[in-house]
């Protein structure tokens, strides 16, 4: 059978009858030929092993991800020749070489690569050869090219399939968790930088690198021998997951016997497990939740298995309130409660039409049709994609509003219970202090009411609108300046660990969209770096000058700008048309926004503009101011500033 030349002048023969004698060597890795093979149709006398014909001209080897290795004729070396950096063996014919130095037969580097792939088919009917006590045998047969330790040592392959190898290096796990280095697991790679052991501290005068287990972001190394060895004995405990295992070496350490294995914390709504590795792919930094610091291994540390969520074995264990101990490991965690029934749902799975508790209709998921008239009754932000509404009523609620869960932990909250979702009731937020009748979290142990913007702010991970380069970590008492409104304060704040990026927890968490009726399209949160409005510095509203240096509202659309209290005004959180009874009128009032030349107020005859309550009855003409009548825990003022 003809094929392709594979880069021979002359076409070659494809050779597949096992009866064949062929007395030739292979023109790329030197040894003998054998069927299936292919020669050269005009009897050159260029012979290629299968193998070597279809080896690949890059490889991405498992065991070197830093690099590729390329397939090339000659060494890259004055004198052609290389030595192997499996096998220790000189050649000077094709190398599969790497640019920081590695050298491979095509063979051994295809080998290596089905051990990686746990693809050893080449192995299957290779006799094993027992242990020999012989130290004469032993040196005969030469090191493992896994180890480099005596390969008469352990079960090991024949040596007649070609390769040196211990039957339990042919098996060794790809991914190793190991006490000496527990931040990142242990890949089994060659060693391409010659690293020491971090074990025996020996890099080894041989050539030959073998295989060892080591961490590249971290320049770590082991040994495989050293690894295990490492190790004397395993003991088994009823107080913890794994058997504890007994070390060799002695270094000083501080007992960990006293650590709880599971906690409840009441900054995480799941359970927390004790535990000494993390199986980091992409070897990131991993920052504690409640310091914000790298978390070490010395102690461990505390970890959701349901969420990228990492404590400080100090931090999460800081004061006896902060935790309770769960004893069994099947206890139950806090109910996770749904908001809403799904009653339909699409192809696709999506909850379609649902009930949710705080409202007595069903609700339709429904597109965004570019009205802006509408906000959430949830968060009374501008409703967007995507949302559900009700058919019989108005009320909306933005899909992530709706499936708030009825129970929730709140971080930065210090009572242990977990908060309440509540609606319907006028109430201040304890963290950003805006008044507000939409949902609300509220403790049923000190009554404090949080919204969901500060909820969702104050859970980790959360990123401000303004797209930071940095994620923003949020610190108790620490200074700085505002980037928003430019106010420096020592109260908590939301800060960047890499730059000098600081947020108030306020502004951490303003509407990136609003309405204000200077403008029919949706008024952006904007700083003067993304936008040519720098030229004047007025507010479109007010009239006055604006602060370069603070944020604002701003439409591309017809350059309008603003600042953002005249934006959102005392109260932009307050439902409109919604009933308030605490008051000494004997009628329900309604929570109403008045406007220019209106009648005067009753309770201070002053005119009659901004928000106030008036009778829902169409025959009593009262109306007040808010402030007039609200007690003073829900009155707010300005805090930005002009």
């Amino acid at each position: 059978m003809e094929s392709q030349n594979y880069g021979h002048r002359h076409p070659l023969l494809l050779l597949l009858n096992e009866d064949q004698r062929i007395v030739a060597n292979c023109s790329r890795c030197g040894e003998k030929v054998s069927t299936p093979c292919f020669s050269c149709a005009q009897d050159c006398g260029f012979y290629l092993n299968k193998v070597c014909a279809e080896a690949p001209l890059e490889l991405n080897h498992p065991f070197h991800l830093d690099h590729p290795l390329l397939l090339m004729q000659n060494a890259p070396y004055s004198s052609g020749e290389y030595i192997c950096d499996f096998c220790d063996k000189e050649d000077d014919k094709f190398v599969y070489h790497c640019s920081c130095g590695l050298d491979f037969h095509i063979k051994c580097a295809l080998f290596t690569f089905n051990i990686a792939e746990n693809n050893l088919k080449e192995l299957e009917h290779v006799a094993l050869l027992l242990p020999s006590i012989s130290t004469e045998y032993g040196d005969y047969l030469g090191k493992c090219f896994g180890c480099w330790d005596s390969l008469a040592n352990y079960t090991h392959f024949s040596p007649d399939c070609g390769f040196n190898l211990h039957e339990k290096c042919a098996e060794l796990p790809f991914k190793l968790n190991h006490a000496c280095h527990r931040k990142h697991p242990l890949v089994l790679q060659f060693n391409s930088q010659r690293l020491s052991c971090k074990i025996c501290q020996v890099t080894g005068t041989r050539r030959g690198s073998g295989f060892v287990y080591g961490c590249c972001p971290c320049n770590f190394v082991v040994h495989i021998d050293c690894g295990s060895q490492s190790l004397l004995q395993v003991i088994e405990s009823t107080n913890h997951k794994h058997p504890f295992t007994l070390f060799l070496r002695q270094v000083p350490f501080t007992c960990d016997a006293s650590l709880p294995r599971i906690i409840k914390s009441k900054w995480h709504d799941h359970r927390l497990l004790h535990t000494y590795f993390h199986d980091i792919e992409d070897f990131r930094v991993l920052d504690c939740m409640i310091c914000h610091d790298e978390v070490n291994t010395e102690h461990g540390s505390y970890d959701c298995s349901k969420c990228n969520v990492v404590f400080h074995v100090k931090c999460a264990l800081k004061d006896k309130y902060s935790y309770s101990i769960v004893s069994l490991e099947n206890e139950d965690e806090m109910p996770n409660e749904s908001s809403i029934s799904v009653i339909e749902r699409n192809d696709a799975g999506e909850a379609t039409k649902i009930k949710h508790f705080k409202h007595k209709h069903n609700l339709m998921l429904g597109p965004f049709v570019g009205g802006y008239e509408n906000s959430c009754d949830g968060c009374m932000l501008p409703i967007s994609d995507p949302f559900y509404y009700c058919s019989e009523c108005d009320f909306f609620l933005h899909k992530a509003c709706a499936e708030l869960p009825r129970m929730k932990n709140v971080w930065h909250h210090y009572c242990q219970k977990p908060l309440t979702l509540i609606s319907d009731k006028v109430f201040k937020c304890a963290e950003c202090c805006d008044i507000s009748n939409a949902f609300a979290y509220e403790c049923c142990g000190c009554k404090r009411k949080i919204c969901p913007r500060c909820v969702i702010a104050l859970t980790p991970g959360s990123r401000t609108c303004l797209k930071p380069e940095h994620p923003l970590f949020y610190y108790i008492k620490r200074n700085g300046k505002c980037n928003a409104c430019g106010y420096t304060s020592g109260d908590e704040a939301f800060r960047c660990k890499d730059c000098n990026f600081v947020l108030h927890r306020g502004c951490f968490s303003l509407p990136i969209t609003a309405r204000h009726i200077c403008d029919e399209h949706l008024l952006s949160l904007t700083d003067h770096d993304d936008n040519s409005y720098s030229k004047s510095h007025h507010c479109d509203i007010c009239e006055k000058s604006q602060d370069p240096n603070r944020w604002f509202y701003h439409c591309a659309i017809c350059d309008t700008s603003a600042h953002v209290d005249c934006v959102l005004g005392k109260y932009p959180f307050l439902k409109l048309g919604s009933i308030y009874e605490e008051t000494g009128h004997p009628h329900p009032l309604t929570i109403v926004k008045k406007k220019y030349y209106y009648p005067d107020y009753d309770k201070c005859s002053k005119p009659c503009e901004g928000v106030a309550l008036e009778c829902s009855k169409s025959e009593c003409k009262y109306i007040v101011h808010w402030n007039c009548v609200a007690p003073y825990s829900l009155q707010c003022s300005l805090w930005w500033g002009m």
